[in-house]
């Protein structure tokens, strides 16, 4: 991939996306009559989806602020953000620290032209229309040069995203992480989970669904093998790589995924 692709700036809005149907779960207005058939059609196969969903955007809130407080990054980079919620990422940063820089990357057009919309008064936050893939390009975009001091420790975050591209030696999961995290500095983080599971008809109906649905724009539901993967020679913060709605909950009375037909897993490395 490599920055090869040329992006799309049209929306589409009889084509589903993983962005949109993300927004639409989480109560958001930015999405389409599409994007809301496709969540019913996925709820009958997993019906915890919803849950999933907010835990999902709960456990990116509580990695933020544990990163910010307790570690002192100041740098984020985050890939495939999806579009502006409440309680972002640079809002949970800067409240912490307002010095705070955050550079966010998505592929689909509505969320560059939303958050751009929602950033353009902070000049600590960016918004870059390119593929996650497209390391090259997003190393050396203007933005990121501008914000992200790559010398100094920083936070990449591979939120809920990895399903959406399928395997491959040059641009699958583990060939971005490597390529990502060989450019970062020591005592940096990646933020890494995904959506898995460890039954296979689960796996296959899920996957298929998506990939026709979004028109081929979907990996694969995977399983949780294969994101402990993408950590090797990472130090896993505590408690390890869990169902997210576990790690580091702000109360013992947290929200938890209840149903198991897939979750959300992964968890926070550091780079020695």
């Amino acid at each position: 991939m490599q920055g090869d692709k040329q992006l799309s700036t049209e929306i589409d809005a009889n084509v589903p996306t993983a962005a949109r149907m993300y927004d639409y779960y989480l109560g958001g207005k930015d999405n389409y009559a599409a994007d809301r058939a496709a969540v019913e059609e996925l709820d009958k196969v997993v019906p915890s989806t919803r849950r999933l969903a907010l835990n999902n955007r709960r456990f990116l809130q509580r990695v933020v602020r544990t990163l910010s407080e307790e570690y002192g990054i100041r740098q984020f980079l985050d890939h495939g953000s999806g579009l502006p919620t409440q309680d972002n990422v640079h809002q949970v940063a800067q409240r912490i620290a307002p010095d705070s820089r955050v550079v966010y990357v998505d592929n689909d057009p509505m969320v560059l032209v939303h958050g751009r919309a929602l950033l353009d008064q902070n000049d600590r936050t960016a918004v870059i229309h390119a593929d996650m893939r497209s390391t090259d390009e997003i190393f050396s975009h203007p933005d990121t040069q501008r914000l992200i001091d790559f010398s100094q420790p920083v936070a990449v975050l591979f939120n809920s995203v990895f399903h959406c591209i399928p395997d491959s030696d040059t641009d699958g999961p583990s060939a971005v992480v490597r390529r990502v995290t060989e450019r970062l500095a020591p005592g940096s983080y990646a933020v890494m989970c995904q959506l898995v599971s460890e039954d296979a008809e689960v796996r296959r109906s899920v996957t298929e669904f998506m990939d026709q649905a979004t028109q081929g724009h979907w990996g694969r539901v995977r399983e949780e093998k294969d994101v402990a993967e993408w950590f090797e020679g990472m130090e896993i913060l505590e408690p390890g790589l869990v169902e997210v709605s576990t790690w580091r909950p702000d109360s013992e009375v947290a929200p938890r995924q209840l149903t198991r037909e897939w979750i959300e897993f992964g968890g926070v490395g550091r780079l020695s």
